[in-house]
């Protein structure tokens, strides 16, 4: 296969960040693919009022084609991808998923590759063997290859175990032009922040590493950013902004003291999973306190870059010594090694050379993180 390849990207979307965690994630790689000469189509589709909650246009690097979310929308969309270099399947588009884990494979022929690109890997393996009659589980073996969002050597295994041809994760990364130091803005001021959406599987993990610290240290101001935490019950010293724009995400990082980083159960459980916030408030040399999981020190050194607690008890034991001064070497320190060894630029010419078919050593990914 030449450079310059296309690439018919099946996702759930690259324009809106509107309950749509991966659109960063996307968004870097994507960049940083066309960057290297390669042109992408990213088919979304029209749900969960995400065209109405848009937060950037289609971009020049890639083709957004937008199609009804019905199955005559999945099968046009379908046509229109026949006849690309490269079919990818993200997980969590959120509709008709098995209909399109299925039908994409019918566009394999002998010039293309067909990939699986699961962005919540741990979630799917543990679902899959919670279920030995899932309907993802004889696909597998059809993929030419399956990328994941992250996990490291137990997601490998894992869907080895499952008969994948070969699973290489392409972890999460930092876009130096979009996330980057900014100026502070006073809204989100505060002694600790974190961003995420409310979902089942991180919600308990929030209220551990969160708004237990909150409870701890009353005269410490808390603030947190996401969707769906409205009628959530949380102390008196936590601020809520709701829904927070990808376009606000550098100014909420440079503003408080520190930001917070609360994986989600199966990530945490499986390890090797940075978030995209890690990378984000690294770009923004932001000192980042994160929950422990597993290979962090592959990506950050904890204590020097990064910040690690076991519990809410930990968390507020760090911020209550952590000084200004210290905060912003460490954020610093961040900032350096994100820029060296963790931009969309290096993944992106690590999924180069997957579809290009050289050689590559896996476990060179991510500092040795694969």
């Amino acid at each position: 296969m030449n450079k310059g390849f296309s690439i018919a990207f099946f996702g759930s979307s690259l324009v809106s960040s509107y309950w749509n965690g991966a659109a960063t994630y996307y968004r870097g790689l994507i960049r940083a693919l066309h960057g290297l000469g390669h042109r992408v189509t990213f088919f979304e589709p029209d749900a969960f009022d995400r065209q109405q909650h848009r937060d950037m246009e289609a971009p020049p690097w890639a083709e957004v084609a937008v199609y009804p979310a019905t199955e005559e929308g999945v099968f046009r969309s379908l046509e229109a991808a026949r006849g690309a270099d490269i079919v990818v399947k993200a997980s969590g588009v959120g509709v008709f998923d098995e209909l399109l884990e299925k039908e994409v494979l019918s566009l394999k022929n002998v010039h293309n590759r067909v990939v699986f690109w699961d962005v919540d890997a741990p979630a799917t393996l543990e679902r899959i063997a919670g279920n030995p009659s899932d309907p993802f589980r004889p696909l597998i073996p059809a993929y030419d290859l399956i990328l994941t969002y992250g996990g490291g050597d137990p997601v490998v295994a894992g869907y080895s175990a499952l008969g994948a041809r070969e699973c290489i994760p392409i972890y999460n990364a930092l876009d130096p032009d979009t996330h980057h130091p900014a100026p502070s803005n006073h809204n989100f001021c505060a002694d600790l922040a974190f961003l995420g959406n409310r979902l089942p599987d991180r919600e308990k993990r929030v209220e551990e590493f969160f708004f237990k610290a909150a409870d701890m240290l009353p005269n410490k101001k808390f603030l947190l950013a996401g969707s769906g935490w409205e009628d959530k019950e949380r102390p008196e010293n936590v601020a809520y902004l709701g829904h927070l724009g990808t376009a606000h995400h550098n100014a909420f990082n440079c503003s408080p003291l520190a930001v917070l980083n609360i994986s989600r159960d199966s990530m945490a459980k499986n390890g090797f999973s940075p978030a995209t916030r890690v990378f984000e408030a690294a770009g923004a040399g932001t000192c980042i306190v994160t929950d422990n999981w597993q290979g962090v020190e592959q990506f950050f050194e904890p204590g020097k870059e990064i910040l690690v607690a076991d519990s809410g008890e930990q968390v507020a034991h760090i911020l209550e010594r952590l000084t200004v001064k210290e905060a912003s070497i460490i954020g610093l320190h961040a900032f350096a090694r994100a820029r060296a060894e963790h931009t969309y630029a290096h993944r992106a010419r690590e999924v180069e050379a997957i579809f290009m078919e050289e050689t590559v050593n896996v476990h060179s990914f991510a500092g040795g993180a694969a």
